[in-house]
């Protein structure tokens, strides 16, 4: 798990058929500091984080395909909660 800030969201005309319906947010991971850190990755959001808020991610390829329901797609992160302040 990672804790990140919700920066943006994301909008795709063509994407993979699992991701249809599904809320994609641009999250800035976070250290245990609350600074940046890496680059921002795109996670499937069906919390309906706002930006600047603080969420926590899951990396878990197996458990996003288990919440998106599809073996085969492509989702890697994933919002699992949003950190209540």
């Amino acid at each position: 798990m990672q804790l990140g800030t919700v920066i943006g969201h994301a909008t795709s005309t063509i994407k993979h058929r699992s991701l249809n319906g599904c809320r994609l947010a641009l999250v800035q991971p976070l250290n245990v500091a609350f600074e940046p850190e890496a680059d921002p990755v795109l996670a499937v959001d069906r919390h309906s984080a706002g930006p600047g808020q603080r969420v926590i991610l899951n990396t878990d390829g197996k458990a996003a395909r288990d919440v998106i329901g599809d073996d085969k797609t492509p989702v890697r992160y994933f919002v699992i909660g949003i950190v209540d302040e």
